[in-house]
């Protein structure tokens, strides 16, 4: 199935000139990001279509806001968004854009988008629709950058026009009302889910060839619409993909990518270059990023240091954490049919893989995983082997089902877990199956690397 959302756009530029955008003036004192976002899972039982916020130092490991709910849900059109985007406004504070589309009814007509305004992304304000075109479709993904030449907003989203989606553009100066629409990008067959980032000088777009799933990079001396042509070949991590979204490093001269997946739906994949001009995208392994439990099409902004620490105070940090296997780092910890094991992210139940690491039930100093589904339930090892089981109050299972967290045997920024009544023995998955086993600086590096999991979210 086709995930039929769309675009994005940061950046300016006209007769020839890439011109600064709001966050430049900001660049030097950022120091991190805030991402925007809806959710979805495999069986969709995570579907929610209201504006989700994470925030990451490093814009690559993600910490969900107010426990992974919507910070606030539309309340006109669809009742429900897909798509959100923020823009951060040339008079400061910020606007959110959203696609008016509650859930996957890929032939819901809207001529609207949703519209908030926001100081800080603490408080939201002015909610309205603003109404982009009136044709007989829809108005997906809108994305919008300050346009200096001419003094007001380009907003930019996908509408099908001439049989086919192509990238539209609309300019206002107050999101509440806006001009007329055109064509911005029409490569002749159905394209949406455009990015747009301006290096040295050059306007990059890239977006969805939305024909094979796969990502195209395009470049223009100027942001004019018509003016960009194709200069890279399809990008892709071996299964279709979307919601292109590009950022760069706040520390290092590294671009990192983003894109969507839908088969299992809500997988991110991330590529990086050092030179956006060469279109070669290296993709990078899942070990060095977490996305959002459960996000879908991210809409990324950097952030500054007081506003990450506002967001996560008015906001708060999950009570609860995914635990990622090392060496198979698309998997994460997780019971199934009350058996301990690691599995591939996404998955549904997906509160199967949620942990509270509470104070260890045979030592406060260490810790005991409290299932979030099943709260009465821990995980406790039994002949060796972890389970999920319900405590009977006796020390042994108190033993069982604590751990005294230790620098990772593969990499000491990560943890394994030693047993608390087998200290010879740590926690570690072998055929993707928990269980409890002898590991020591001299075993195996595999063993080593079973052995080794990231505490996150």
């Amino acid at each position: 199935m086709k995930r039929r959302t769309l675009l994005s756009a940061a950046g300016a530029a006209v007769a020839g000139a890439a011109l600064p955008r709001p966050e430049d003036a900001f660049a030097a004192t950022y120091a991190g990001y805030v991402m925007a976002y809806f959710t979805e899972s495999p069986t969709m039982a995570a579907a929610n279509y209201g504006l989700h916020l994470a925030v990451s130092a490093d814009g690559l490991n993600w910490t969900p806001l107010n426990q992974n709910s919507p910070v606030v849900t539309p309340t006109l059109g669809s009742k429900g968004l897909r798509d959100p985007f923020i823009l951060r406004k040339q008079s400061g504070g910020f606007v959110v854009l959203a696609t008016d589309l509650n859930g996957t009814d890929w032939n819901y007509q809207s001529q609207y988008i949703h519209v908030w305004d926001s100081t800080d992304l603490r408080t939201f304000s002015g909610y309205r629709l603003l109404k982009v075109h009136s044709l007989a479709t829809h108005a997906w993904a809108p994305e919008a950058y300050w346009d200096a030449g001419r003094g007001q907003y380009a907003v930019v989203y996908s509408a099908v026009t001439g049989g086919h989606n192509v990238l539209m553009v609309n300019y206002t100066s107050d999101f509440v009302t806006a001009s007329s629409p055109q064509t911005f990008f029409d490569p002749g067959y159905d394209a949406i889910d455009g990015d747009f980032v301006s290096v040295n000088g050059v306007n990059y777009m890239y977006f969805k060839n939305n024909t094979n799933s796969t990502l195209l990079g395009t470049r223009s001396s100027t942001l004019n619409p018509g003016s960009f042509s194709i200069y890279t070949s399809g990008i892709g991590p071996g299964r279709g993909v979307e919601a292109p979204q590009i950022v760069k490093s706040n520390t290092a001269n590294t671009w990192y990518m983003w894109g969507d997946t839908w088969s299992p739906n809500g997988r991110f994949f991330c590529w990086q270059t050092s030179d956006v001009a060469s279109g070669s995208w290296s993709q990078i392994n899942d070990r060095a990023y977490t996305q959002p439990l459960n996000s879908k099409h991210p809409g990324i902004t950097p952030i500054t240091s007081a506003e990450l620490s506002a967001l996560t105070s008015k906001w708060g940090t999950p009570a609860w954490n995914r635990i990622k296997s090392y060496n198979f780092p698309d998997r994460y910890i997780r019971h199934a049919n009350n058996v301990g094991r690691i599995d591939s992210y996404p998955f549904d139940p997906y509160q199967d893989q949620l942990w509270t690491l509470v104070p260890g039930l045979a030592d406060s100093s260490g810790v005991s995983f409290r299932s979030v589904n099943y709260p009465d339930r821990y995980l406790r090892h039994y002949n060796y082997a972890l389970q999920l089981a319900a405590s009977d109050g006796t020390a042994a299972f108190k033993g069982d089902a604590t751990f005294y967290k230790a620098a990772g045997f593969a990499d000491s920024s990560w943890t394994s877990f030693r047993s608390y009544n087998f200290p010879d023995r740590y926690l570690r998955h072998s055929n993707y199956v928990l269980r409890i086993d002898p590991i020591t600086s001299g075993s195996a590096t595999t063993d080593k690397q079973d052995a080794t999991f990231r505490i996150g979210y």
